[in-house]
């Protein structure tokens, strides 16, 4: 095993000295089998090399005449390289990024130093890595390519990228009721993804996906020891939708990240699990696209100005999606609700101020307040210990406000045994007196959502 007698700050050091320099050598896009097959080119050293791909099949939307716009296409997809490198970058840490198809101006460099720095601070956080966001790696260039800016239709048009848990499903709703053409977007689909679309009426074909595969070289790194741990998926996300809203002229890309997302994992730092689904981040990606790329793509996030729990009260009003979806990572691959992490009791908690405990019931298959188990868990969401858990879960005032009002709501029946345990925290007594239904009226002002999707959100809420 690669370096197994070292600490994780050893390693990282020892790594860095091994390896020195990542080449992003290029990538290919390619037309075959009815999609665009685009494989990146990385190695380390070049002594190690990567070839992830990624497939975007043609769909109904499909415009094949951009194809033959090369150097359009080229930019759109550098920069999608530009993301997946992080995933192969992190194994070593090489101090060295060398670019090879492109080079980058000192501010776009910020940018992108911007986010693998903070998009890797819960790896760096786990991995027990001290460094700072100016020398954890150095740019190296070797061409002086120019990006191609990108013209895209003045429509209404709006593709809405679907994971399978709550949050999209609502934005979805949302959209579909203000009589705007919504499509759904999804990569490496999954069952409640795929289902919770075609819930909200949509057929296989009027959903729009892309496949993305991990080297297996990766992959056996891991296994020998390398580094490893979370990169930011959401800014990958971003990315690919501008290849979308290029290939199928749908200039608007709406997000489904709440204002909850903004809060750190660890309170006091800006180490943030879900950093590349923040306002800073969205902010800043806004920018770079339309100072770099195109004025026209419109990147958002419709739910910004709402919490987990407004978020959840919306989900509530209709039941059609509640056998289908799910939030839960560990059991995503079986399409279940494992019941025994962080995500599956974060949810049970939002939701059940909301739903009746007996549809709770049929959708989880278990009560989760039952679950003595699960009480570390608690602890974590509700802010008891220095970490929260890294998850895309909400802020705890958030948990703790929607705990207090299940248990308020349980007055005349026995309290299950995790609601027994919280009465006797000190965060009961501290967020008990707060008023649940003032906190569902309160709106975060921090987004970029067009004026007449915030004014229908605010009376939708009202």
């Amino acid at each position: 095993m690669y370096l197994s007698n070292k600490t994780p700050q050893e390693k990282f050091y020892q790594v860095r000295k091994d390896f020195q320099v990542f080449y992003f050598e290029s990538f290919e896009i390619q037309e075959e089998n009815n999609e665009i097959n685009i494989v990146f080119h990385f190695s380390i050293d070049r002594k190690i090399f990567f070839n992830p791909e990624i497939k975007f099949p043609y769909n109904a939307f499909f415009d094949k005449s951009q194809l033959l716009d090369k150097e359009q296409l080229n930019s759109i997809v550098f920069h999608m390289g530009m993301i997946e490198l992080i995933s192969y970058w992190k194994s070593a840490c090489p101090p060295i990024i060398h670019l090879v198809p492109f080079s980058l101006t000192e501010e776009q460099q910020a940018f992108w130093r911007k986010i693998y720095f903070h998009g890797l601070g819960e790896f760096f956080h786990i991995n027990k890595i001290e460094t700072n966001i100016n020398d954890f790696f150095q740019f190296r260039f070797e061409n002086e390519n120019v990006f191609s800016k990108i013209d895209l239709p003045k429509t209404s048009d709006v593709m809405i990228p679907v994971g399978g848990g709550k949050d999209s499903v609502v934005t979805l709703e949302i959209i579909r009721e203000m009589n705007l053409k919504a499509v759904p977007f999804i990569i490496n689909p999954r069952a409640a993804s795929f289902q919770s679309a075609m819930a909200a009426g949509y057929s296989e074909n009027e959903i729009i996906v892309i496949n993305r595969t991990i080297d297996n070289q990766l992959l056996q790194l891991n296994k020998e020891g390398f580094l490893n741990g979370h990169t930011p998926f959401s800014a990958m996300l971003a990315f690919s939708g501008i290849l979308v809203a290029f290939c199928c002229k749908i200039p608007n890309m709406a997000l489904s990240n709440e204002s909850s997302a903004n809060e750190a994992s660890i309170i006091g730092t800006n180490i943030n699990h879900q950093y590349s689904k923040s306002f800073e981040f969205e902010t800043d990606f806004r920018n770079y696209v339309h100072e770099n790329l195109s004025k026209d793509f419109n990147y958002y996030s419709l739910l910004r100005p709402l919490s987990e729990l407004q978020i959840a009260a919306l989900f509530s009003k209709t039941d059609k999606y509640n056998l289908v979806f799910k939030s839960c990572n560990v059991g995503s691959k079986d399409d279940i609700w494992c019941c025994n992490c962080s995500k599956c009791l974060f949810t049970y908690i939002m939701l059940s101020p909301f739903i009746k405990a007996e549809t709770m019931l049929s959708i989880f298959g278990e009560n989760l307040f039952e679950k003595a188990s699960l009480w570390n868990t608690l602890l974590e969401l509700s802010g008891q210990t220095e970490e929260k858990p890294f998850e895309c879960v909400g802020t705890i005032e958030e948990v703790n406000i929607a705990l207090c009002e299940i248990i308020k709501q349980k007055q005349n029946v026995k309290l299950p045994i995790l609601l027994q345990k919280y009465m006797e925290s000190e965060s009961y007594q501290k967020y008990n007196m707060l008023n649940f239904n003032d906190l569902l009226k309160e709106f975060n002002s921090e987004h970029h959502l067009p004026v007449e999707q915030f004014e229908f959100i605010s009376k939708k809420l009202a």
